[in-house]
Parts: structure tokens; sequence; C-alpha cells
């Protein structure tokens, strides 16, 4: 798992502010600002960039009031985002935002629009601006395209002012991952109740049926003198775990589970905040040789890693909710491919 923590600081103030700090020390002295265009980036998103997700940045851009003003801001991304079609909202796909942001005394961040909506063209975000300004923060989000798994991406940004100069700033490379994720699923007790992770989706027994060779797990949920609860269970394994359970026919998959805890992955637990992610790397050096296939007890916020029988998958599970009540559960997938 990894974990970053995160400050949101506008680019320029920041810099003041550490080049004011230094002036403590003797033998430094504050810099004399440039007179000139200047432009600075950050990366504001967190954990592993999953295609489908967004990588944000902020861009800040300034030149004095004296040299002219700003015209134009751009990106340019090596392997072009996702791109909007037709029934998307506005804001599910890469662009260029259209405004600046300052934080105001109760540490809300309010737009001030400057600019036209970004027009994407050949991969290429461009933002021209409408109001005569001399500093900017644009922020920036990269829709992360299929095209782009398992491979790097890097990005180009620039700008440029009515007094012809233009700047650039590179940013990358980063590692797209190799994993998918799938959020939300809802098994329930004898109904939606076989899960595929190569699919990952919930079937019921007809379906299950139809699909033998995807099944991987059985959900089930017994309240029992013994622990038991909510549970996830290979259908190949003994039938003392699998109360009350009919196997459709030729439902017979073998799926090593290990049970975990404070493992609450900030994309799969829904988090407003969080430090905690799994990503391509934890996949690739778990050894479940000696897992057993089944896991019972589950408890909301736990999680249960998963290595399918043909061993081409490995699966995190967060167990995002369960209901006794109900005799369901909600569920959320990291999986990686292994072969």
């Amino acid at each position: 798992m990894t974990g970053k923590h995160f400050s949101y600081i506008p680019l320029f103030f920041a810099s003041l502010l550490l080049m004011a700090a230094c002036t403590k020390n003797k033998d430094y002295s504050v810099p004399t600002p440039k007179n000139e265009l200047q432009n600075d980036c950050i990366k504001r998103s967190l954990g592993p960039n999953i295609v489908g997700l967004n990588i944000e940045f902020a861009y800040a851009i300034a030149i004095p009031a004296s040299k002219g003003k700003l015209v134009s801001a751009q990106v340019v991304a090596s392997i072009p985002g996702l791109q909007i079609k037709a029934g998307d909202l506005p804001n599910s796909a890469t662009y260029l935002q259209d405004s600046s942001f300052y934080t105001n005394g109760s540490g809300v961040d309010v737009p001030v629009g400057v600019g036209t909506r970004s027009v994407t063209k050949e991969g290429v975000n461009v933002t021209t601006f409408t109001k005569d300004t001399n500093a900017v923060t644009l922020r920036y989000f990269y829709r992360i395209p299929e095209e782009a798994r398992g491979k790097t991406v890097k990005f180009t940004f620039s700008a440029t002012s009515s007094n012809g100069e233009t700047v650039t700033y590179e940013m990358g490379p980063y590692t797209i991952a190799k994993m998918d994720m799938k959020l939300n699923l809802i098994p329930t007790n004898n109904d939606k109740c076989y899960l595929s992770i190569a699919d990952m989706a919930l079937y019921n027994a007809t379906e299950a049926a139809a699909n033998p060779g995807k099944i991987d797990l059985v959900y089930l949920y017994r309240s029992l003198s013994v622990q038991f609860g909510h549970a996830l269970v290979a259908p190949a394994a003994p039938k003392d775990y699998l109360p009350g359970v009919t196997l459709p026919a030729n439902v017979n998959r073998d799926t090593k589970l290990s049970k975990a805890w404070n493992v609450q992955d900030f994309h799969l637990a829904g988090l407003k905040y969080g430090t905690t992610f799994v990503d391509d790397p934890d996949f690739e050096k778990l050894d479940m040789s000696t897992s057993p296939d089944f896991a019972l007890g589950l408890k909301e916020e736990a999680g249960v890693w998963v290595e399918t029988g043909d061993g081409k998958y490995r699966a995190y599970i967060f167990i995002n909710k369960v209901d006794n009540t109900g005799q369901s559960a909600r569920i959320s997938i990291k999986r990686y491919t292994l072969k």
C-alpha cells in the first residue's frame, strides 16, 4: 500500500513563504523575482493511477503586469486522455479548467472564471484567457484511457503571454496501474450470490449454471451458533463451509482467500480522505500458497485477498457494508491480472 500527504498551498505563495523563512539564515538572501513569464505545477491526486479515474494537476502561471497579460495555456499528454462522448457529463473527460481558484476565510476553494472552456484537439487541451489577468492557477484533469494501462504517461504544460513569451513545464512520467476496479456490488444470500472475479460481477443460480467456468466464490450469510455470519467461500470448499447451498452444475472452482484488517483502500472505501491504497505491487508480492478456500465472519471495513484457482487473477475485496436483516452486503473490488 502507498500513501502520501498533500499540501494545497498556491504554488507561488508557497515559494514566497519559503523564501521568507530562509531569511533567518544570514548566508541567504531573498532572490529577486524574475521579471518575465513564469510557471510551476504540482500533481494533486494521490495513489495509483487507475484506468477510468483522473490524474489531477494544478498549473500556475504569472507575469508582471508591466510585461503584459496571459493569453493562453495548454497541456499535451503523451497518451491522449479520455475524451467526452455523446451523453457524458461535461466533467467526465480530460480537460483544462477555465477557472482560477482562491481559498476564502472558511477554507473553501472559490472559482473565478478567467477563460474559455478548454478545447481538445489531437491530444492537446487549450484554454484561451478571456479576462485581463497576470496570475492564475488552472486545474487539469486527465481521465486515464484504456490505451494507457500498464504504460507510462507524461505531460507538457505551456503558456503564452501578450508580449510573445512562452514557458513550458514537464510533469511525469507516471505509471498507469494494470489493475481494474469495480465498486458497490450487492451480493444477496441465496440469490445474487455467485461472484466472478474474471467479470467482477454477480450471478444468480441460473446465470451461474450458464457460466460455471467464471464462478470463483459464493457469498452466503448464516446465523449459526458458531461464528459464520457473512462469508465468501470457494465452490470447491468442504460442504461444511457451504451449509444449505446446492451448487449449480459444474460450479466447482477452488479459490484461495486471506482475510485482511485495517486495509481501508481509499478508492474502494469511498472515503473523503485517506492515505491507504492497494496498488499493483501489493498483488505481485502476495503469497497465498497456504491460504484456505473460505473466509467466514466478514465485517464492515475489513477485506479479503483472493487468488483464483486458475492463477489468472488476484483481487482485493473490501467489505463496505453488511446487512444482517437483509442478508446481504456491499463490496468493492480491485483486480490484478497475473497472466
